[in-house]
């Protein structure tokens, strides 16, 4: 089965100014980026896309629901790692240090000059861009490693260790030689073309998802 292609990026744009939406979404969608556009973060969270990728414009001070800083943390314990940039009249340094502080990719103030605000939402999908390849590798990987037999996985945990062959065939009660065919194996299904490699993949999953 053919793996789906990755969904686009999009730029979210979320903001109760209906005008400045409109304007910024045409701005934006100018330099040729695709655009979504919400009036609150509460709209944001009920209508977003299942699969988030690009990058999401919020601005700080939304009434009538939660605030931009609200949402990113709504964001954050959702585990969603898009990068933000943060957009608003009413700014002020301890804002701005709170919002980069909690991950914030940055911190924009209204008016911003167009050649800013392209600039800082490419470096924002860049960087998300760079994240979706990692986590496609780590998701390829897992793949690769659930496709493992239980005798191959067992192996797989030793020769990541570093246990040679004739220590793996004790632990497992098999010949070597036949601990030497798992092995093999494992390395054409992870696609591994060294220990070494094998050990770096291992490290790979381990690392927490971005």
């Amino acid at each position: 089965m053919k793996t789906p292609p990755p969904p686009n990026q999009v730029v979210y744009l979320v903001d109760d100014d209906e005008g400045l939406r409109s304007a910024m979404c045409r701005l934006l969608r100018a330099e040729g980026f695709e655009t979504r556009a919400y009036a609150s973060a509460a709209d944001f969270l009920m209508f977003r896309d299942e699969v988030l990728r690009g990058c999401i414009i919020i601005d700080v001070r939304m009434p009538g629901g939660p605030s931009g800083l609200e949402l990113h943390q709504s964001l954050l314990r959702k585990s969603e790692s898009l990068p933000v940039i943060f957009l608003t009249g009413h700014g002020s340094i301890p804002m701005s240090v709170q919002a980069i502080k909690s991950g914030a990719f940055d911190f924009l103030a209204k008016p911003t000059p167009r050649s800013i605000l392209v600039a800082t939402v490419r470096a924002a999908l860049d960087k998300e861009s760079e994240a979706w390849a990692a986590g496609e590798k780590r998701r390829d990987l897992a793949r690769r490693r659930a496709s493992l037999t239980e005798t191959e996985h067992e192996v797989y945990q030793r020769v990541v260790a570093g246990l040679p062959n004739k220590l793996i065939s004790m632990e497992l009660g098999s010949a070597e030689r036949t601990v030497k065919a798992h092995r093999s194996s494992v390395m054409k299904k992870m696609g591994a073309l060294s220990v070494a490699d094998l050990v770096h993949m291992s490290d790979l999953l381990q690392e927490p998802a971005e």
